[in-house]
This record gives C-alpha cells, sequence and structure tokens, in this order.
C-alpha cells in the first residue's frame, strides 16, 4: 500500500458548466495540496446504460468502477433533482457495491438551484452505509450554486467563491478525505464491548 492516498472525485452532474464539477475541483485541489493523488471522475464522460442486473457490466462501467475500487478515498458530488441526488449517479452507484466502497471513506457534495440539499446528503450517506463505506461527519452543501462563483480566468473552472468561508469549508473536505483516507473505523464502541463481558 502507497503512503500517498488515491482520492477520486465522482461528478454527477451530466451539464457542462456544471456547478458541482468545479466544487469538486476545489474538494481535489486541497486534497492534492494535504498531499493525495487526485482524480476526477466525471460521468458526464461515460456513455453508461442503465443498469440491468441481469447483463454484464460494459467495459465502459467496469472502468469507472475499477477507478472507484482503487480509490483510499471518494467524494461524491451531486446537484439535487427533486430533493434527492442525480439519476446519473444513481444508475453509476447501482453498478457500484461493496467492492468498490466498502471500508472506504467517503465525503459528500451537494449543490442546490434553490436552498434545499439536506434529503440529498441524507440519501447519499444512506446508500453509502449500504454498501459499507464510512461517511465523513464532515459535508458540504451549496444552496443556490450559481450565486456562490463568479467568474475569474485564473480561478479553477473560470470560478471562485464569493464566499472565502465557503470556499474554506468545500476546500476542508478535500483535506479530511486525504487525512482520513486510510482510517479503519472500528464499529464496536468500548462501552459496547464492555456490555459484552
Amino acid at each position: 500500500m502507497s503512503d500517498t492516498p488515491s482520492v477520486v472525485a465522482v461528478n454527477g452532474s451530466l451539464r457542462e458548466t456544471s456547478y458541482t464539477r468545479t466544487a469538486l475541483r476545489y474538494v481535489l485541489e486541497a486534497a492534492a495540496a494535504a498531499g493525495a493523488e487526485t482524480t476526477l471522475l466525471d460521468l458526464g464522460e461515460y456513455d453508461l446504460p442503465v443498469y440491468d442486473p441481469d447483463v454484464d457490466d460494459p467495459d465502459v462501467a467496469e472502468e469507472a468502477m475499477r477507478i472507484v475500487r482503487e480509490a483510499d478515498a471518494i467524494a461524491l458530488g451531486t446537484p439535487v433533482y427533486h430533493g434527492s441526488y442525480s439519476g446519473a449517479l444513481k444508475n453509476f452507484h447501482d453498478f457500484c457495491g461493496w467492492d468498490e466502497y466498502e471500508d472506504t471513506t467517503v465525503g459528500l457534495l451537494a449543490t442546490a438551484g434553490g436552498g434545499s440539499y439536506g434529503s440529498t446528503l441524507d440519501h447519499l450517506r444512506i446508500t453509502v452505509r449500504g454498501v459499507h463505506g464510512w461517511v465523513l461527519p464532515h459535508q458540504v452543501g451549496l444552496r443556490n450554486a450559481s450565486s456562490k462563483f463568479e467568474a475569474d480566468p485564473d480561478a479553477i473552472d473560470g470560478r471562485r467563491f464569493r464566499d472565502p468561508d465557503l470556499q474554506e469549508r468545500v476546500e476542508k473536505l478535500g483535506r479530511n478525505l486525504t487525512e482520513y483516507a486510510f482510517i479503519e473505523p472500528s464499529v464496536t464502541s468500548s462501552r459496547s464491548a464492555a456490555a459484552d463481558d
């Protein structure tokens, strides 16, 4: 195992000018600054069919799954659609399972066109727990995402955050993914272990 953590960000937005993608790139830049090797897995670049458990996984899905499987930590980013996460991310998530997520550190990020993202982050947290991923307590939601950035040709994707505190929150996710990439969480606390004696 390498001492350098591998952090992968999965962009669940297919929009060409995606705010989710931009925010995830800030996450990855912070992870890289903290010492990680980083990769952006942009689902818009993969022509994934709808998941069908009766059909062998196509090569394009296998490639994307391999990237996630080999990561030490994963950031899942999605726009908010109808109070939940995107169909593109759900479809990819259906291809994945324990082999991709078990005992893997996962960070969550959601970008909302309006003001609500809480249920989206909750839904993602539940599904990652279902495949035995370890979800960071720190998560990020951007309300009215289009208003959180302004044009800057020297910034990531030509956009910079208007609010330095929000940028710090996003970058903290990248640092946390790097810091906790190799964590081995114990689901048994000392209190419950003592109760078993």
